[in-house]
């Protein structure tokens, strides 16, 4: 489960230099003081792996050493007490409107966009999903139906936050499972999965699996045709942890946002393709209508009267200005040459493993900068879990694991090129590869097999 457990044997202890044992997993009676404990931890780390060669992880892992500077500057600053940080609250503020206009949300005349800050995508996707819940609820009470059973529906691709909404807010998962070469949500699928019971649909704008876009435009189309010939309303919430900082800059023609009148919220991670580094993420909704009122709450015991609508109460302020520091220092036309440079480096590196030889492409990076590749059906001596064990000997963390329904039998590796990851560095990659491609044909039978991971993924 990866909580902790208490440890009271010896090895949960360390030595300090005066020889007496300084315990990990509870309080030591003595101050070990600053030095030495910065030197104990530091040294610790050391047996991390190198974050800029963590292929498997979205988050963002490398800013300008200036952005770093200036979260320090702000680690302070509490984001909830708006009354004693004004400015950090108008700067996301700020980050809200700059945000909203990316996703071409209609102003109607508002002084700002109906939206705000998150410590990630995954709390966003709970504010989205639960003012679903709630909108749903006030039609059907009006309606004079019963609300105790809502369904949300989802390709079974999604990230485990939303299986988490479901269960914690009791509703209903309506999770379409992959078939064949269809690895995530389609329009016929999302509308033959709703009824007047559904509090909405969720498309993905970048497949954790395999960096694809579910195609939201064709959902959102299906679903106003499905209102069309039954009269339920069933409103869009798009998920782009991912998409949402990568499509308006590196597929500027795709029509996937506000837009589309079906589409009520979308979420993303600033610390993910919005180059930040953890934890911010952004919530944002058409207009005021679709956020109901309920969910907002005021306080004033901070000094003065605030509304609030968030999960987590206090928290830094240092990544919500760190995303205003990107968005200023980059524009429009720096944020483009970022994702189109990790753009190009995933295609090239996509390119060049299906020309290897035993890799076969699920995806090519035409979407997010991210795919996935398999072992070819005649390999049969190793497997992708030992092709990731074996990149990892030489620092390289590419993840292998198996799809969910119903397509557990494909196996694949994924590589997320992030900001961060040069053409040098793709080169560097690829020759490993290579090498260990070679080493691992050389073997008689699998060291690694599929049954000593986990089934599916769910970064």
């Amino acid at each position: 489960m990866g909580l902790s457990k208490r440890r009271t044997h010896a090895s949960g202890a360390t030595a300090r230099p005066d020889g007496e044992l300084c315990p990990r997993h509870s309080l030591h009676e003595h101050a070990l003081g600053e030095q030495a404990a910065y030197d104990l931890i530091s040294n610790e780390l050391l047996l991390d792996g190198s974050a800029r060669l963590n292929l498997a992880t979205f988050v963002t892992t490398w800013m300008p050493r200036l952005a770093g500077e200036l979260m320090s500057q702000t680690a302070d600053k509490n984001m909830i007490d708006k009354d004693e940080y004004p400015q950090t609250a108008e700067i996301e503020a700020r980050c809200v409107d700059i945000i909203a206009e990316l996703w071409n949300a209609p102003s109607g005349g508002a002084e700002h966009a109906t939206g705000c800050s998150t410590t990630g995508s995954s709390e966003a996707v709970m504010l989205g999903a639960l003012a679903l819940k709630w909108r749903w609820r006030e039609r059907m009470r009006a309606a004079g139906k019963p609300t105790d059973k809502p369904n949300l529906v989802t390709g079974a691709n999604v990230q485990v936050c939303w299986e988490k909404f479901c269960r914690y807010w009791d509703v209903e998962p309506r999770l379409v499972p992959m078939e064949g070469t269809r690895y995530h949500l389609d329009a016929e699928q999302a509308v033959a999965h709703c009824d007047e019971n559904t509090i909405g649909v969720a498309a993905v704008l970048g497949s954790t699996f395999d960096g694809s876009y579910e195609p939201v435009a064709e959902i959102a189309q299906a679903l106003d045709a499905f209102q069309q010939d039954t009269g339920i309303d069933v409103p869009l919430h798009v998920d782009a942890a991912s998409g949402g900082f990568v499509a308006p800059f590196v597929q500027p023609q795709l029509v996937w946002d506000f837009r589309l009148p079906r589409v009520a919220s979308i979420n993303a991670s600033g610390h993910k393709y919005g180059l930040v580094y953890p934890g911010v993420g952004w919530a944002i909704w058409r207009d005021d209508t679709a956020l109901p009122r309920d969910l907002i709450f005021d306080v004033n015991y901070l000094g003065g009267h605030m509304p609030t609508f968030a999960l987590n109460f206090s928290r830094p302020g240092s990544e919500v200005i760190a995303q205003y520091f990107m968005f200023t220092a980059l524009g429009r036309d720096g944020y483009r040459k970022v994702q189109e440079r990790s753009s190009a480096v995933a295609r090239y590196l996509a390119g060049e493993i299906a020309k290897l030889g035993p890799y076969e492409l699920i995806s090519d990076g035409s979407d997010l900068p991210v795919f996935a590749f398999t072992l070819r059906p005649e390999i049969r001596n190793y497997t992708v879990f030992d092709v990731s064990a074996a990149l990892r000997g030489r620092g390289w963390q590419v993840p292998a694991y198996s799809f969910p329904p119903n397509r557990e039998d494909l196996a694949v590796l994924r590589i997320v090129v992030r900001a961060g990851m040069t053409a040098d560095m793709a080169d560097l990659f690829l020759r490993d590869l290579r090498d260990r491609t070679e080493v691992l044909a050389k073997l008689p039978q699998p060291i690694q097999s599929a049954d000593a991971h986990d089934a599916a993924f769910a970064h």
